[in-house]
């Protein structure tokens, strides 16, 4: 694990970027006064659907069917019967 301050960062961002897409580096740690603050990694795109602003993904649905069995589930965690909540 590489760190580097936030000047060694602005000065080497493209050695860096280099560096982690090369995966000599799996990720750079950014600290400020010695304590890490922030981790540069490679990008992953999301997979899945999104729905609004969530978190979680939804697998695609390719029937009604699938989609009521999933809706229910939903339903129940916020209804109570069985759900987390």
């Amino acid at each position: 694990m590489k760190t580097a301050s936030i000047f060694e960062a602005k000065t080497n961002l493209s050695k860096y970027i280099s560096s982690i897409l090369s995966k000599k580096e799996p990720y750079i740690v950014i600290v400020k006064n010695g304590k890490p603050v922030a981790r540069l990694v490679p990008y992953e795109p999301e997979t899945g659907n999104r729905i609004g602003a969530g978190k979680k993904t939804l697998p695609r649905m390719n029937s009604l069917e699938e989609f009521n069995k999933i809706n229910s589930e939903i339903e129940s965690d916020f209804s109570g019967n069985g759900g987390l909540l």
